[in-house]
């Protein structure tokens, strides 16, 4: 049997493995490890691969950003910063038709800028805005879609812990990565506004409860009105750590795990000050900071492993070359690549999809003509739709749990959705034929 065939049979059987219900991490190192064996018929060569591996990961510099910026969403989350955004993102938009959606957009793309983590922002948004919608006359499950949809930005608008770990295993940089999705990152939540205030003028059954449009009119003026102060006091804090932490990456002040720092520091003092973090609160933001990290680390450090495998077994090469041979060309392989993440999205979650794709499709990317940050942030979006479709969807999950409303079903969020993931898919199409709108 040749290496190609028997890397193509070890790709067969993770997927396999993972389906089963295998922690990826595992299913990633055991078949890495079989692999190498096999393929060089050396026990001794695939051990020491996997201590080289695990040593790498430890030591490189750049895992330091994970932590870092995981305590800081964690401190940013314990302080309710969230619904502080919200409150003010409603603050200035409540006039406007569909205002509240509009306003959770916003608050979504500004906490996406602090925490980097979508899940994050859909447990917080979930909590703080669908009541807030829902009372004012919108459809239940336009405003979980809002919220599940909107939730997503946490994985473009740096920092994202997407981008980090694309960055990682493409080996690329993750301040340039970070940099490349800005744009892309406020050209999507321009979309969800968009789409938004036409959906609300043009399609308001869609939006509004059409028993409930009427009232949802007049109870405008039962919302509670913020002072000029109020405003200051809580815009304040999560702009303070938008300027210290995208300004300073911007800048070039900061490296990636600087910044991580930095924000997680002043995440600590706004905490602190907030007076919101007790010691028990502590105790937990550590746990958790500890628990996804780890996690994390551990599945980069098999992913390199997984990596090192495949470039044993030519499989990169031996890809690339057939792309060639059929004369698919580098859009052919786009879509083609496009359209396999698609599909994982439905199956997979998003790590694992990045953790299992990027070691092979990178190098043929690179030895086709892509430019690697750009071929990244349309991986990272396609990704993104899969955090929004069925039967995964995990943002759809987070969304249901935290809501805890038997009237308002899965189906129903998938659905109030599935406009988001119709401005996720134009985006895609427009930045893959305008390269230059993701610039770094």
């Amino acid at each position: 049997m040749s290496s190609i065939t028997l890397g193509g049979l070890l790709v067969g059987l993770l997927l396999v493995l993972i389906l089963l219900g295998m922690r990826i991490a595992i299913a990633l190192i055991s078949v890495a490890f079989l692999g190498v064996w096999l393929l060089r018929d050396n026990f001794t060569l695939a051990m020491k691969l996997m201590s080289i591996a695990t040593y790498n990961g430890v030591a490189n510099y750049l895992f330091a950003t994970i932590p870092l910026f995981v305590l800081m969403g964690q401190l940013v989350s314990v302080s309710n910063v969230g619904k502080d955004t919200f409150e003010v993102a409603d603050a200035l938009l409540r006039r406007v038709l569909g205002g509240l959606g509009i306003a959770t957009v916003a608050a979504n793309t500004v906490f996406a800028a602090v925490t980097g983590v979508s899940i994050a922002s859909a447990a917080v948004f979930t909590k703080v805005a669908v009541p807030e919608m829902t009372h004012h006359g919108y459809r239940a499950s336009f405003a979980t879609g809002v919220v599940a949809g909107s939730s997503i930005l946490g994985m473009l608008i740096p920092p994202s812990l997407l981008l980090i770990i694309y960055g990682v295993l493409a080996e690329v940089s993750i301040g340039k990565m970070f940099v490349a999705g800005l744009v892309p990152g406020v050209l999507l939540a321009g979309g969800f506004v968009v789409m938004i205030m036409l959906a609300a003028r043009f399609r308001p059954d869609m939006v509004f409860d059409a028993e409930r449009l009427r009232e949802k009119r007049l109870s405008m003026a039962e919302l509670p009105r913020l002072t000029s102060r109020q405003l200051l006091s809580k815009s304040l804090p999560i702009l303070l750590l938008v300027v210290l932490v995208i300004g300073g990456l911007y800048s070039g002040f900061f490296t990636p795990t600087e910044a991580g720092g930095v924000g997680a520091f002043a995440a600590l003092i706004v905490a602190l000050l907030r007076r919101s973090l007790t010691g028990r609160k502590l105790w937990q933001v550590m746990k958790d900071t500890g628990s996804v990290s780890v996690g994390i680390l551990i599945l980069l450090v098999a992913a390199n492993f997984y990596g090192q495998m495949l470039a044993v077994a030519g499989v990169p090469a031996a890809i690339s070359d057939f792309v060639r041979e059929i004369g698919l060309g580098p859009v052919g392989f786009l879509i083609l690549h496009i359209a396999l993440v698609l599909l994982m999205g439905m199956i997979l979650d998003s790590s694992s999809i990045l953790l299992i794709f990027v070691p092979i499709s990178a190098p043929i990317a690179l030895a086709l003509g892509f430019d690697l940050i750009h071929f990244g942030i349309l991986t990272v979006i396609a990704v993104e739709v899969g955090l929004l479709t069925p039967p995964f969807g995990i943002a759809i999950f987070t969304v249901h749990a935290a809501l805890a409303d038997r009237r308002v079903p899965l189906e129903a969020i998938f659905a109030g959705a599935l406009p988001f993931v119709a401005i996720m898919l134009l985006l895609l199409v427009l930045l893959a034929a305008f390269p230059g709108l993701v610039v770094y």
